[in-house]
Parts: structure tokens; sequence; C-alpha cells
């Protein structure tokens, strides 16, 4: 069998190193871009979806959410019928870096697919959502305390 979840972890190493190399002039570091796009594009989200969204566990969003929010990317508004729910909202300053985010995935997105046709990408895109799939029904089941028989 192909190695293909080393194949797409080196991608997704590859990718993520390079971004953080060219997001830390604008002070977003370690995979803070991630969250900063999903909370653009989701105005209003909570830490509970947004986690989900990027598939990491509740303190991983919320250690991400605090630098963001230090770092005057975004903020939290509370809900105006539950004072408890915390809704994420980008800044002035996090919708400023949202397109220069957005244009390096869209550069990257380019690079990646240079040389396959239409046809390819969309099946490319297909299995890798089927996959993605695949391995969600397990985070499920992991993040709800069980074990998986190997």
């Amino acid at each position: 069998m192909q190695e293909i979840l080393r194949e797409i972890g080196m991608i997704a190493r590859a990718l993520d190193s390079i971004s953080n190399i060219e997001f830390k002039e604008y002070d977003l570091t370690k995979g803070q871009y991630l969250y900063l796009v999903r909370i653009c594009e989701n105005p209003g989200i909570i830490q509970e979806k947004l986690a989900e969204m990027i598939k990491v566990d509740r303190t991983t969003v919320a250690r991400a959410i605090q630098k963001l929010e230090i770092s005057c990317f975004l903020e939290k508004k509370e809900d105006k019928h539950n004072k408890k729910i915390k809704k994420l909202f980008p800044t002035e300053k996090g919708k400023i870096i949202y397109p220069l985010i957005k244009r390096e995935n869209d550069y990257s997105n380019m690079v990646a697919l240079e040389g396959f046709s239409d046809k390819e990408v969309e099946t490319i895109y297909n299995l890798l959502e089927r996959v993605r799939k695949n391995i969600e029904k397990d985070w499920e089941f992991i993040k709800k305390g069980n074990k998986r028989n190997y």
C-alpha cells in the first residue's frame, strides 16, 4: 500500500512551514493564520465550531484564540441571548490581513496543482474529501474517549 498519509502529511507540513515564515512579519505564528481565516470567513463563530472545523481540540483552539486576541487580530463578543457564549469576530487588523492570507493560499494551490487538468484537480479534491470524511469518523470516535481497534 502506498504511504498516502505520509505524502499528505509532508505536503501539509511544508505548506504550514512556508505560511509560518511568510506571515511572521505580521505577527502571525504557528498556524494562527488558519484560525484567523476561518473566523474571517465565519464571523460570529464560536470556539467549539472552530475547533471542529479545523480538527483540533478545545485547548489548542483556546490558545490560538488567546494569542490572536492579544495581537488584536480578533475579538470576542457576548451572545445577545446567552452571556456564556462568546462569538469570535475579526478586528480591523484581522480583516486587513485576511486578503494577504487568502492570496498566499491561492498561490500555494496554484503551485501545488501546476500541470494538472481541471478534471484531475476535481478528482484529487473529491478523493481527498472522501479521505477526510473517513478520518472524521475516527476523529469523532476518539474525541469521545474511545479507542480504535487496530
